[in-house]
């Protein structure tokens, strides 16, 4: 079954890169000249989603101006001459039919696609997580959807981490199935040292069937009092299995002061407008260091 809807769970409070994260969204912290989620929201469009369900928070609105249209300033657009940045916003604001709710209390990721339950309905879904933005020539969730296709079991975005890592992170039982795929048998959240089952884990990516939610209901609160989406997973896991994709692309922790950094930095080196002119001062300021 072909995957068209998304869930985008963007109501943390992105306690990691405050003092910037307190009056904007950390989604909306922009990599070069897009904002982050629109980079994810691409992703999604690219993989031929249609329908995205955005979770947000109190103070996020920002988010739903970004992909509406903005008349006024595309008209003034228009009167400059300026009609290739007039097309740009006009195509952010048609990259997919985008609806939002709000999470009345942030309870955890599993809480937030738990809350997605009505507009899902009885459909398999994927989900990207808002904090990670993937960049690469194949959509990582494309990458996913394919999995599943194949094999009609949920599926997870995987990557191996550092050891030090892993207990920041979820850790995965897995055997190899053919190239970048794997069987997925069982998992942990944050695991405790000596743990671990592995050093793969899910990193930003998961395509979902809607029995999900009812494992959420049943589901008690994990790691730091919250619903985890990786202990309902668990189940499904030790159930019936998952599909792990070890996904091409580049992950950026947009909740990370330093995966912030790199993302600026990696996307503005190829940047059809600043790329030469940027590389060049990075080569010279390197030479200070």
């Amino acid at each position: 079954m072909t995957i068209t809807k998304a869930v985008i769970p963007a109501a943390g409070l992105g306690t990691r890169v405050l003092p910037a994260s307190k009056a904007m969204p950390k989604e909306m912290l922009p990599i070069v000249d897009k904002p982050a989620i629109q980079y994810i929201v691409e992703e999604a469009a690219l993989a031929g989603i249609t329908d995205i369900l955005v979770i947000t928070n109190r103070g996020k609105g920002i988010i739903e101006d970004h992909f509406d249209h903005a008349f006024e300033l595309e008209t003034v657009l228009r009167q400059k001459g300026q009609e290739e940045m007039r097309v740009r916003l006009e195509k952010t604001a048609h990259l997919a039919n985008i609806y939002y709710i709000r999470q009345k209390e942030t309870r955890g990721l599993g809480h937030a696609v738990l809350s997605a339950r009505g507009f899902i309905d009885d459909e398999p879904f994927a989900v990207l997580y808002g904090d990670d933005v993937i960049i690469g020539e194949d959509p990582a969730i494309a990458q996913l959807c394919r999995a599943y296709e194949k094999y009609g079991k949920g599926v997870a975005g995987i990557k191996e981490v550092k050891r030090e890592q892993i207990q920041k992170y979820s850790s995965l039982a897995v055997t190899p199935l053919e190239e970048h795929l794997f069987n997925i048998t069982d998992m942990i959240e944050k695991p405790a040292p000596g743990r671990q089952l592995s050093l793969y884990s899910i990193l930003g990516r998961c395509v979902l069937t809607p029995e999900i939610f009812t494992i959420l209901e049943k589901t008690p609160p994990g790691a730091g009092g919250e619903l985890q989406l990786t202990d309902a997973m668990r189940t499904l896991a030790r159930r019936d299995g998952m599909t792990g994709v070890d996904f091409t692309g580049t992950r950026y922790d947009m909740g990370n002061k330093l995966g912030i950094l790199q993302a600026n930095i990696e996307v503005a080196l190829e940047h059809p407008e600043i790329g030469a002119e940027f590389r060049e001062y990075l080569t010279g300021f390197i030479k200070t260091l």
